[in-house]
């Protein structure tokens, strides 16, 4: 039997619940507080930070987000626009150093309808691959295996972050 769709239903619980424990936009509230150890940024630029996401659809998912509260890419200035996918690379290479995957999915999705969870801020993400990493789990168990801790994770990109600086 070939599966048609695969539901992750799990998803939508966690941007309504994020939505309603956070006053304003969740990503301009990470970058204000600064407690990148506490939110999991592992790099920040002039425009732009990297953080890993926090209910990953695997493991190594990033973020890379603008500074400035946009929500799309034509309102990104030019300087912002080279920042992000600079940024993009760099967290490429990091993830490729420490995790060393197969291939990623890199995407943004733009407005609620595309599958955007806050369609008012742009963000990039980037999800390592491995062969075999889907399984059966969130399948039949409602559950996705993510094999490292983010405070883990975040340690070791830091890490490389500063050999490679």
């Amino acid at each position: 039997m070939k599966v048609k769709r695969l539901w992750a239903p799990w998803r939508s619980k966690y941007v309504t619940a994020i939505h309603k424990k956070t006053k304003g936009c969740v990503f301009c509230n990470i970058f204000a507080s600064k407690a990148d150890k506490r939110n999991y940024i592992f790099k920040r630029t002039e425009y732009c930070f990297a953080v890993l996401n926090i209910f990953p659809y695997n493991n190594g998912h990033a973020l890379i987000i603008p500074n400035r509260h946009v929500s799309d890419l034509k309102k990104l200035k030019k300087e912002e626009k080279y920042d992000l996918f600079n940024l993009l690379e760099e967290v490429k290479d990091l993830l490729e150093e420490v995790l060393k995957p197969q291939g990623y999915n890199i995407g943004i999705n733009i407005g609620r309808i595309a599958g955007a969870g806050f369609p008012g801020h742009l963000h990039v993400h980037v999800v390592p691959r491995w062969k075999g990493d889907v399984n059966f789990m969130p399948v039949t168990t409602d559950s996705k295996v993510i094999s490292q801790s983010l405070e883990t994770l975040r340690e070791k990109l830091v890490n490389a972050d500063k050999r490679r600086n």
